[in-house]
């Protein structure tokens, strides 16, 4: 049997189609861990004294995330240099 164009067109938006909803589960996912998991083990993390380098370097954020991260926790943001 031959496929006309519009059949191989609708398998790919098919695929696409779940390849699209695939991402949204897994951004959806990531966003959990993030704001769920991971942001309350950082601020412990910082309240116990942990180095910040340390904990951005492990939990693989960026320095604005745990910074904004440490401000809303009302923990002492950025420190001033040393001059």
């Amino acid at each position: 049997m031959t496929e006309i164009p519009e059949e191989k067109q609708a398998a790919a938006l098919r695929a696409v189609a779940n390849a699209g909803a695939r991402r949204a589960e897994l951004l959806a996912e990531a966003d959990r861990v993030l704001t769920d998991e991971l942001r309350p083990l950082v601020i412990e993390a910082a309240k116990l004294g942990a180095q910040r380098s340390r904990i951005r370097e492990l939990a693989r954020l960026s320095p604005n995330t745990l910074y904004k991260w440490f401000e809303e926790a009302g923990l002492p943001g950025v420190r001033e240099k040393r001059t």
